[in-house]
């Protein structure tokens, strides 16, 4: 599976002709102005929560797209009453798959402890992360959240072989809770993610890469825009 970071939460993940993206917050983050949203062309777009930064490119690249949206229940009928016909709300618990030509992946769909308020105030319900499994890698993107013991599930019944974990603090969970998330979730390979995009999240990354390689653990801190295969 290839995974891009395409800055603060937001990744392009692909497995075939499934092309998934996480969180879009591209156009109105300066850190991410080499993105060109159009050529993500994705199958599906996720959304973790309703909040700013998580959701502020959805409609564009869902008109632009036609991809289907997956969003936790208030997220995704929100959208849909601004027109959006292909979406699929749901809340944690939910397992199925998602299919694109002649590609499939697994989702599920796990709790995460944080807000949700959409851009115009409304309540956004609760806030989610998703396990996708395709090309024989399973990837556990966090959203935001603090560390939970939801992550001792994780790690107990759908062991990551990747875990996207929020290191910026503040909002979420640090890098100082990344030895502990890595222990429950029993996953060393860790990219970083919701950090430095604004003063209250900036991180001494050095500090950061030395505390998860002291646990045990691989951090990587991709440029926005690059990507890397994720291997089993």
């Amino acid at each position: 599976m290839d995974l891009t970071f395409l800055g603060h939460s937001c990744f392009l993940l692909v497995s075939g002709d499934v092309r998934v993206v996480v969180d879009p917050f591209i156009s109105s983050n300066p850190l991410a102005e080499g993105v060109n949203l159009d050529a993500l062309d994705p199958s599906h777009v996720l959304l973790t929560h309703g909040h700013e930064d998580h959701v502020a490119d959805a409609e564009a690249l869902l008109r632009s797209s036609g991809a289907e949206l997956i969003a936790p229940y208030e997220v995704a009928t929100w959208f849909g009453a601004m027109g959006m016909e292909r979406i699929r709300p749901i809340n944690p618990g939910a397992d199925f798959e998602i299919q694109e030509g002649s590609s499939s992946c697994r989702l599920r769909v796990v709790g995460a402890v944080h807000s949700s308020t959409l851009p115009d105030g409304t309540p956004g319900g609760v806030a989610c992360g998703y396990i996708l499994e395709g090309s024989g890698v399973r990837v556990y993107h966090a959203g935001d959240t603090d560390l939970s013991m939801e992550m001792e599930l994780i790690g107990r019944f759908w062991t990551p072989d990747w875990s996207i974990l929020p290191i910026g603090g503040t909002f979420t969970m640090g890098y100082v809770d990344v030895p502990a998330a890595m222990q429950m979730l029993q996953c060393r390979n860790v990219v970083g993610m919701h950090y430095d995009t604004f003063p209250p999240i900036s991180i001494d990354k050095e500090k950061a890469l030395r505390t998860v390689e002291e646990a045990g653990g691989a951090l990587l801190l991709p440029e926005v825009g690059k990507g890397f295969k994720m291997k089993k």
